[in-house]
């Protein structure tokens, strides 16, 4: 039996947990043994079947994640802690204590958006300015915590100056060398928190 499945809404949420498992010790927990699946249907069918595509491997995986983007899940009237809690239901009714449903506000790609000497390694970044003030001088806002308010078209945006292809890789090679035990985003904090209480030493 493995320890984790994880069902998820896109390959860039694939690789970003990828590059995160990858590194135990930075999370607090044992190595383990995984498979991370996405979803056809995206956010949208992560949040409608999601638990039923999970019930099928509850006797081969000893724990399982749901991992999906509040925006564009089709649920926005919800906040993203009550669609949350929600899911979990669903999947506690097979799963018990052994599942968790992670709903990411407002997209994985805020996740990418940690110490500014990772994103210039992956991104290959030279310029004088960072890339958060080149991206100010862009027209995007920043929230309190210096992440953009738009991650996903702020990331857009920085691999087209760099001529670089938009490729899932670039989430794992970040969450590979970002700082995960002091990464401020609530989302990924609960997730962690969870892995810990699953898997830590």
């Amino acid at each position: 039996m493995q320890d984790l499945v994880a069902l998820v809404a896109d390959k860039n949420m694939q690789f970003a947990l990828q590059g995160a498992l990858a590194r135990p010790q930075a999370l607090g927990i044992r190595s383990l043994t995984y498979a991370i699946r996405p979803h056809m249907g995206r956010d949208g069918g992560v949040r409608t079947t999601g638990a039923d595509v999970l019930a099928c491997d509850a006797g081969r995986f000893r724990h399982a994640l749901m991992m999906l983007d509040f925006q564009g899940c089709g649920q926005e009237h919800e906040t993203p802690l009550t669609l949350e809690a929600r899911l979990d239901e669903q999947l506690q009714r097979v799963w018990g204590a052994r599942a968790k449903a992670i709903v990411i506000s407002p997209e994985v790609d805020i996740w990418m958006w940690g110490a500014d000497n990772a994103l210039h390694e992956v991104l290959q970044w030279q310029k004088a300015t960072s890339i958060r003030d080149w991206l100010h001088a862009q027209g995007f806002d920043f929230d309190a915590q210096g992440k953009p308010w738009q991650p996903k078209e702020a990331m857009e945006a920085v691999c087209r100056e760099q001529r670089l292809p938009r490729s899932s890789a670039i989430y794992e090679k970040i969450t590979g060398r970002i700082s995960l035990q002091h990464c401020t985003d609530p989302t990924f904090q609960r997730l962690r928190r969870q892995l810990v209480t699953w898997f830590g030493h």
